[in-house]
């Protein structure tokens, strides 16, 4: 269990950012005081039960009714995030706690998990007490921006070394630091993903590319290192990717996730090992996918590390089945420990890579419960 080492990561630095002001309380949604607004998903339509809310935590009950894989979002002002679920199979059903403030916002399925979505107006009006009048969640988002200020310093800090070595034709070295960024960026995805403009120029696979969509970031160097085996004709691409880097690292060093964000980034880390890293489509030219998988639980114990003080206040018994979970995961990843690194994903059996995902899922039930916790529900 590496709860202190991460406790010590969440401490590490000293600058804090005010949260920006959002609301807290009960959900007073137009479809009633206290229900969960329903949202309806189809591979054509985006059915939102409600268009409007009153301030607080407002909780989505998202099915999947079409019949391809779908992902809602909730966005403010300039397509930033404030709640997201990916991976919504058909005939599943999710649900999305945010805390938003009163303003003005869109709700968005997005059928097969590309384009801008099914966009939908949504207002919120009034006002309620924020969840960080609570002095252990507001403590809760002061510590966890502390441990992202100390990532996103060492992912500028690595994607340099990486971006330099790509520049200068040296393939090995280059094969060598391309997992170690990765680790830093994995790490803080949850604020990352945040900034929705920026996350796929830096973050993209090649198979999640849209129609006429450049694709630029750490997969394209990927391929040319691993496939073409010739990074040539690679450095404005590597240019590209410091100065997306440099720029995310910018903004989330001035955002503070709320309780909730919290919560849903530590959930939706696991899901990203779930649906990427178990199965090597994360990493598909290099298969370093073991790094980006210990960095996404890294990242999601770090938040809950956070919120520890807060959680134990309201269900000790949960935090106890988390850190006998986060156990289990850490245990079963470290029988593929190489040296300072992880095994190659294509080394694994079948076997291994059942027993990997078992543990994650197990660990992926409790971690559900930690959003409708700090909220309140």
């Amino acid at each position: 269990m590496r709860t202190p080492r991460l406790l010590a990561l969440v401490a590490a630095a000293a600058a804090t950012v005010p949260l920006a002001a959002c609301g807290g309380g009960n959900d007073d949604a137009a479809s009633g005081a206290g229900d969960k607004i329903t949202v309806d998903a189809s591979d054509t339509e985006c059915k939102v039960a409600a268009s409007e809310s009153d301030a607080g935590t407002v909780t989505f009950a998202i099915a999947n009714k079409g019949n391809k894989v779908t992902e809602f979002y909730v966005y403010a002002p300039g397509d930033r995030v404030m709640g997201e679920v990916e991976n919504i199979a058909p005939g599943l059903s999710r649900e999305l706690i945010v805390e938003l403030a009163s303003g003005t916002y869109e709700t968005a399925c997005k059928p097969g998990m590309i384009g801008k979505g099914i966009r939908n107006a949504f207002q919120v009006s009034g006002s309620a007490p924020a969840l960080t009048e609570d002095a252990k969640l507001a403590q809760a988002t002061k510590d966890y921006q502390r441990y992202v200020k100390s990532q996103t310093g060492a992912l500028i800090e690595q994607t340099t070394a990486f971006v330099t070595a790509v520049k200068a034709g040296d393939v090995e070295k280059a094969k060598t630091l391309f997992p170690i960024a990765r680790t830093y960026w994995e790490r803080i995805e949850p604020v990352a993903e945040s900034f929705g403009d920026l996350d796929p120029k830096i973050d993209a696979r090649e198979a999640d590319l849209e129609a006429g969509q450049e694709w630029t970031g750490f997969h394209k160097i990927e391929k040319d290192l691993w496939v073409a085996k010739d990074v040539s004709k690679s450095g404005p691409t590597a240019d590209q990717l410091l100065a997306d880097v440099k720029t995310i690292v910018d903004k989330a060093n001035t955002v503070t996730l709320s309780p909730v964000q919290l919560a849903n980034g530590s959930k939706g880390l696991l899901d990203e090992v779930a649906t990427g890293k178990i199965t090597g489509e994360e990493d598909t030219f290099s298969h370093t996918d073991l790094w980006d998988f210990a960095a996404n639980v890294e990242g999601s114990q770090a938040a809950i590390a956070a919120l520890r003080p807060a959680l134990e206040e309201k269900d000790a018994a949960l935090v106890k089945t988390l850190d006998e979970r986060f156990a289990a995961v850490e245990a079963a990843l470290e029988k593929h420990r190489d040296g300072d690194g992880w095994k190659l994903h294509n080394t694994l059996s079948q076997a291994d890579l059942k027993t990997l995902s078992d543990e994650i899922n197990a660990l992926s039930e409790p971690i559900s419960k930690v959003a409708a916790l700090v909220a309140g529900k």
